[in-house]
């Protein structure tokens, strides 16, 4: 398994290596920048003596004459020697005896090659920066140009302490900005954390939680949102099988009264049986609905269903309640498009829709139910309507509820399943007081 390790400690690893990181190169940049710059302008005097001595010593009459003053940015002056190619010490051609028999000797025993353009060397009296040319006077000569550096190489090597001590200060503010940043940012990781195992283990409750950075504030909103969605829906549910339980019971307790009544020879079988097995047929479909709305609580809908025709479905829908509309003295009246509207629905995910709908508005109807169905620019509406009371303004909002009661009782369960199959087809369903009670389902094309 592979090891955690906290935020916080990720944080301050990340940010101080970066700094330790551009420290380092701008370091090594400024370091060679310099000794690059240094090097351009001793080798560019080094250059200088080396024609200025070779223009003394082909006219040493022109009047002539070496000039050795310090050059103006680095302020080294250069000197010169001649020495064979073995390294012996031919000539002083300017500069002190002392300082060019060290530079000789470096040349003598191997410390710097014959032929060297440019090198730097270390002697007792100081370090100096030489150059060697042929000599193109003396056969088997060279000309050895050189300029004391001991003074640059000092400054070079405090700059290099002075950057050393930047570095470690940088480095020292970089672990203590790091390490506030780090608990800055791992503090709210924390609680957000914190707050989610406390949702895992049930505690619903909303806490306060105020951020600076806007990504943890929308985050800290969303988690309260979830635990108030989930508190509301643990709410629902926990309604919803007290409900259950009180609906499962009335028939249950029916039909344990008939059985016991039957059983102890009080009651006429056929009577008791006949309301034994109404209240068995009731209980199968409540059941048979609870188990739908279970599955389209899970979306499990057909999502290969074919499109069929929602006029021919409304139809279908209107010829399975017209019986009993029809014992209430209720009729229907259409207002379909004349062309097909299809919508890749399944049929009895459709019945249950509209079925539970028209059933709905058969029941507080008072002689007439209108059914829409039209198709404009993609977006499907039906809508059913009944000339009914309407619903009270106290329930409306409730309407979809599971097993609601309003005060003209209930609402049931059938409209909270018309509202799951209508959005488990990515549909909506909505309900109103226009006269009576407007439902308005409406479908999408993707």
């Amino acid at each position: 398994m592979k090891k955690k390790i906290r935020l916080k400690t990720r944080i301050m690893i990340t940010l101080i290596g970066l700094t330790c990181a551009v420290l380092a190169a701008v370091a090594l940049a400024f370091n060679l920048s310099i000794r690059g710059y240094i090097r351009s302008r001793v080798s560019a005097q080094l250059d200088g003596v080396f024609e200025s001595i070779s223009e003394e010593r082909h006219d040493s009459h022109s009047g002539k004459y070496f000039d050795g003053k310090p050059d103006r940015i680095t302020g080294v002056s250069g000197n010169a020697v001649l020495i064979s190619k073995n390294g012996d010490l031919i000539d002083v051609l300017h500069g002190d005896t002392a300082a060019a028999g060290s530079i000789a000797e470096q040349f003598k025993n191997g410390t710097v090659k014959i032929g060297t353009k440019y090198a730097t060397v270390r002697t007792e009296s100081g370090t100096y920066a030489v150059s060697m040319d042929k000599d193109p006077l003396q056969k088997d000569a060279y000309i050895v140009s050189y300029a004391d550096v001991t003074s640059l190489t000092a400054l070079t090597a405090r700059m290099n302490i002075v950057l050393i001590i930047v570095i470690l200060a940088a480095i020292i503010v970089s672990i203590l900005l790091s390490r506030h940043f780090a608990r800055s940012l791992a503090r709210p990781v924390q609680e957000l954390s914190d707050f989610a195992n406390d949702i895992g283990r049930g505690d619903l409750k909303p806490r306060e939680l105020d951020y600076k950075e806007a990504e943890l504030s929308g985050l800290a909103d969303s988690m309260n949102r979830m635990a108030r969605e989930l508190d509301e829906e643990k709410r629902r549910q926990e309604t919803f099988f007290q409900n259950v339980s009180h609906e499962l019971r009335t028939p249950l307790t029916s039909i344990r009264g008939n059985a016991e009544g039957i059983a102890c020879g009080v009651m006429e079988p056929n009577t008791a049986a006949g309301v034994i097995l109404s209240e068995s047929d009731r209980l199968t479909a409540m059941v048979e609905e609870i188990l739908y709305l279970s599955r389209m609580d899970r979306a499990a809908v057909d999502a290969s269903a074919e499109p069929i025709d929602m006029r021919e479905l409304l139809s279908l829908c209107v010829s399975e309640q017209r019986t009993e509309a029809e014992k209430k003295g209720i009729s229907f009246a259409f207002d379909f498009d004349e062309e097909p509207v299809a919508y890749p629905i399944k049929e009895t995910d459709g019945e249950k829709l509209f079925g539970n709908i028209l059933a709905n508005a058969v029941r507080y109807a008072k002689s007439r139910i209108d059914v829409s169905c039209h198709e404009k620019d993609g977006r499907i509406t039906v809508t059913i309507r009944d000339d009914g009371s309407g619903i009270a303004a106290n329930d409306l909002p409730h309407v979809f509820e599971r097993f609601y009661k309003g005060a003209d009782g209930k609402h049931g369960i059938g409209l909270a399943i018309a509202k799951s199959a209508a959005e488990a087809y990515h549909g909506s369903l909505t309900a109103n007081n226009d006269g009576g009670a407007v439902f308005t389902a409406v479908f999408n094309r993707k």
